[in-house]
């Protein structure tokens, strides 16, 4: 029987709606569409921040005198750095910059008023974590401007011939880890977690989705295998593939763009594990979630977004403000970048690489533990 041929606004609307009843129907879609907007407005307009302030600061007083609390006032006053710990002496402070816990370390000296008050001149030492540049850059940059100040306030009166052309006092800086700032530093070995993430959530988020539309997934249920022999029979193979990738990385990194290796390679390989490890249980758990393949993949995506922009990767996770680094902070790609620049550039200990292996452990149990629970209901 013949349509005709001609355009039909009545047969026109009748597939409008039906494609409007199917996006009702596909929630993940639906939701897709209204929640990946408001994340990206929320983590580019509130998250990402170029100029970071409020960085964590230790200091190490070896000369308590009115001069140097002003100075260490001056630096909390530029909302640069902030102050959140004295430490005892040079080695507790390099050891807080190899694990993390602070970004700057200043060191007044011992002599520092009595050089001052003889007209000598000294300086302050500011060690600083120059892993990332981008994220201590405009932070050092501020520092000379707080010199003048702190002599104008306190170098008066008797003493106001010190305070001369020249400065009185000094702040020499001394970057760590990337003296020259060089970008690849950083950038490279970060890049190895968000490749594994992008390509190793993708694929086994398409495991499960996959047998479920071709019609195998029944065959495998009607089978006596047990949950966790399914969802890690399914993993290991991925496995292979993962570390396939980290190899490939490594490989570029060293001799491609010259990435220092000081750290052990047996370590960077465990690590790469245990990332690897909760990638694929995040994978497994989508795959659980979605009803179809293209379900899978916007969740991936949905997923990856705040990892990328919120694991310290592109933007300096100490400069975004806290509700962002406390979602960063459930994230595994934020501790596996810690993990993979500590051992790369700053040559870390296993001592100093637990604060970062414990969480993406526990993240791996949790997920997999949840990865678990919808897989039977899957059976049920």
């Amino acid at each position: 029987m013949s349509t005709g041929t001609a355009f039909s606004l009545t047969r026109w609307w009748s597939v409008v709606l039906k494609e409007f009843l199917q996006l009702r129907r596909d929630r993940v879609t639906f939701a897709m569409i209204v929640g990946v907007p408001i994340v990206q407005l929320a983590l580019f307009g509130f998250a990402i921040n170029t100029d970071p302030k409020h960085l964590p600061t230790a200091v190490i007083v070896h000369d308590q005198s009115e001069f140097s609390r002003s100075f260490v006032a001056a630096m909390t006053n530029s909302a640069y750095f902030d102050i959140v710990e004295t430490l005892p002496d040079e080695e507790a402070g390099r050891r807080a910059l190899a694990r993390g816990r602070v970004q700057f370390v200043l060191n007044i000296p011992v002599d520092f008023s009595r050089k001052l008050l003889r007209g000598e001149h000294p300086s302050l030492l500011l060690e600083a974590d120059a892993t990332d540049p981008t994220a201590t850059q405009t932070a050092v940059a501020a520092l000379p401007h707080l010199v003048q100040p702190v002599a104008d306030k306190d170098i008066t009166g008797p003493l106001a011939h010190l305070n001369g052309g020249q400065n009185a006092f000094g702040v020499q800086v001394h970057n760590l880890y990337n003296p020259e700032g060089i970008t690849q530093y950083n950038v490279v070995p970060g890049l190895m977690g968000v490749i594994l993430t992008m390509t190793l959530v993708m694929m086994t988020g398409l495991a499960v989705t996959r047998e479920r539309e071709r019609g195998t997934m029944e065959n495998l249920l009607a089978t006596p295998v047990l949950p966790i022999e399914v969802m890690t029979g399914k993993i290991v193979p991925y496995v292979a593939i993962g570390l396939i990738q980290a190899s490939i990385i490594l490989f570029a990194a060293r001799f491609v763009f010259h990435v220092p290796f000081v750290g052990s390679p047996v370590a960077i390989y465990l690590a790469a594990l245990l990332f690897i490890a909760a990638n694929l249980t995040v994978g497994i758990t989508l795959s659980s979630l979605a009803q179809n393949q293209l379900q899978a993949m916007q969740l991936t995506v949905f997923y990856f977004l705040p990892n990328i922009l919120l694991s310290g990767f592109m933007f300096p996770f100490a400069g975004m403000p806290q509700w962002a680094q406390f979602i960063g902070n459930l994230l595994p790609l934020t501790y596996f970048n810690r993990l993979i620049r500590g051992i790369l550039v700053k040559g870390v200990g296993w001592a100093d690489l637990w604060p970062s292996v414990w969480p993406m452990a526990l993240f791996t149990a949790i997920v997999m533990a949840i990865a678990l629970r919808f897989y039977r209901r899957t059976l049920d």
